[in-house]
């Protein structure tokens, strides 16, 4: 084995080479998955962790941030699990299957896979990777079950155990999975591909070894987490010591329809920075639960957004310390529905942290961002091809504007680098059509700099029967503006049938609605908040706002204190000035 070389060109190179086996291993997946939700949204991700203790090694930078934290709680606890007898032991070739939230995870239909690497008879690492199953059974097709008061009737819940055997498929163990979710037969697609993108992750990192030996590698792991942890612990340090506050709110729980609360408190103190979750609400009856693996990821993904020049790396998150929220609903325990902790619960998180961070940080934090993932399932028969199919619908929503300028329109949700499938994509493999689909104008929050637009879109059933379910959230209040900006405009979900409209009763949730062809769902994603005092915008920049039809004549008077001519294309200097100053 060749002798420990490092120094700062090698160290620079292993760093982007460890980086690089990760994105083969996204791109491995997304391109050999079946589910439109991967190959089209990639809503995946991998990574490389720590044989000791399951410690983030590096993740791919086109997978989901919220899985940053989730799969280095999941990968410790399949270590742990097996050194005191709960799994089996694993050999070269295994790769273990898990979904349970309560074992470091998120919702079920995050299913992580887990591969031991082995050099010389022993594991060097751990490749672990998370793909999100368009179903995993449960009462409501996707998973997304929005009046769920235990996590049974959500899904199939598995704890780890081996799926490949020395790299072959246990057909038992594929049998019990298949036996119980829908579109069955799709799922081998999905399940090959996962296992693939580990393969290839396997093959390049042993390419690494072999070429710079494993203890320069070794050596350059320790040291790119030591300089994570020192740069992350060098931007904290130039905050202004105190504790900052905030509060975020979630629409309801789909069961009790009344709001729930993040309280936060962040203190900072040198170079660390202390997260508080006290004052939260309780424990829910419905899915809008949080489990702690995906409470601590939401806070590091918040921090990684304000500062994305920290690399990745489990040093990163030496220096946030998230007091754990016991007895509140950010710290789910068994049998608690979870269902919207992932794509909801944990951008709500994310949100209070921006709330707290913009008080210290304002040239570096935004305005809230809509925050929702748009979860959307669909599920039915199609008569024309003579199957039952399982669709889910990912949706954009406005960024926050910031010091710089807007914020971005129809981004990804603040946990991810998911986009929504292409349409003609989700028309080709479903019985739907998309009606409408564009920017939702006029949905961005006020502000000297504006919050970006959402997405409105409409789909209608073709043929067929089928049950739509919802777990959005937003729909109560709007993304928050800063320091004197306006709020994003709420979600929105309408439903069409039977010749009457429908509203969920919960605004942004509601399961197993009935359609038939004909029928119609339309959607209008939330805007991002707005960032300062909206009569502090540039004139000239509402007056193009207003001629692109981002804002009526009316909206730009009223919003921003900008006064237009009835063509809304000259600014009426004088009225503006008065209207501002008044």
């Amino acid at each position: 084995m060749p002798e420990a070389k490092l120094d700062a060109i090698t160290l620079s190179v292993l760093q982007a080479a460890l980086q690089q086996v990760c994105d083969e291993m996204d791109l491995t997946f997304s391109r050999a998955a079946f589910s439109p939700v991967i190959a089209e949204a990639n809503d995946r991700s991998d990574g490389i962790y720590s044989a000791v203790d399951g410690s983030l090694i590096a993740q791919g930078s086109q997978g989901l941030p919220v899985f940053v934290g989730v799969m280095q709680y999941s990968t410790k606890t399949v270590i742990e699990m097996i050194a005191d007898g709960r799994c089996l032991a694993p050999e070269p070739g295994d790769i273990y299957i898990v979904n349970d939230p309560y074992l470091g995870g998120t919702h079920l239909m995050d299913v992580r896979f887990v591969m031991p690497v082995y050099r010389g008879g022993k594991i060097f690492c751990w490749l672990s990777n998370t793909g999100h199953w368009p179903d995993i059974g449960g009462s409501v097709p996707g998973g997304f079950s929005a009046s769920a008061t235990a996590v049974e009737q959500e899904g199939l819940r598995l704890p780890p155990v081996k799926l490949f055997k020395k790299g072959v498929l246990d057909p038992e163990i594929y049998a019990i999975i298949c036996s119980n979710i829908r579109v069955a037969d799709q799922r081998i697609g999905d399940i090959r591909a996962q296992a693939a993108a580990l393969l290839i992750g396997q093959d390049r990192l042993n390419g690494i070894l072999d070429r710079y030996g494993d203890e320069t590698v070794v050596e350059a792991i320790a040291e790119l987490r030591r300089r994570a942890a020192e740069q992350m612990r060098a931007n904290i340090a130039a905050i202004p010591d105190g504790t900052y506050r905030s509060k975020a709110f979630v629409d309801s729980d789909g069961v009790v329809n009344e709001p729930l609360t993040i309280a936060l408190a962040v203190e900072k103190q040198g170079d660390t920075l202390t997260f508080d979750f006290t004052g939260s609400s309780k424990p829910c009856a419905g899915p809008m639960n949080s489990v702690l693996a995906t409470t601590l990821s939401s806070v590091y993904l918040a921090m990684r957004h304000i500062f994305p020049d920290v690399p990745i790396s489990a040093g990163a998150f030496e220096p946030l310390i998230v007091k754990r929220p016991e007895g509140t609903f950010l710290d789910a325990k068994y049998p608690r529905p979870v269902s919207g902790c992932a794509a909801e619960v944990s951008q709500r998180i994310a949100e209070a942290v921006f709330a707290a961070m913009v008080q210290a940080l304002p040239d570096k934090v935004t305005a809230a961002p809509a925050g929702s993932s748009g979860n959307f399932a669909l599920g039915g028969n199609d008569p024309a091809r003579g199957r039952d199919y399982v669709m889910y619908q990912i949706s954009g929503g406005g960024y926050g504007g910031n010091s710089g300028h807007d914020g971005l329109t129809n981004g990804c949700s603040t946990i991810g680098i998911s986009k929504s499938p292409p349409v003609e994509i989700m028309e080709q493999a479903f019985p739907v059509l998309y009606r409408h689909y564009a920017l939702r104008e006029g949905s961005g929050g006020a502000g000297k700099h504006r919050g970006g637009f959402g997405l409105a879109y409409e789909v209608e059933i073709l043929r067929g029967d089928a049950r739509a379910s919802f777990v959005m959230d937003h729909g109560r209040f709007g993304p928050q503006g800063a320091l004197g900006g306006g709020d994003g405009a709420v979600n929105t979900v309408t439903v069409f049938r039977n010749g009457e409209e429908h509203v969920p009763p919960h605004l942004s949730k509601e399961q197993d609605i009935p359609l038939k062809a004909g029928d119609r769902v339309r959607v209008g994603t939330p805007g991002g908040g707005g960032y300062g005092d909206p009569r502090e915008r540039d004139a000239d920049q509402v007056q193009r706002d207003v001629a692109l039809g981002y804002y009526t004549s009316e909206e730009a008077a009223q919003k921003f204190g900008v006064v237009l001519s009835a063509d809304g294309l000259t600014i009426d200097r004088k009225a503006t000035d008065r209207q501002r100053a008044g």
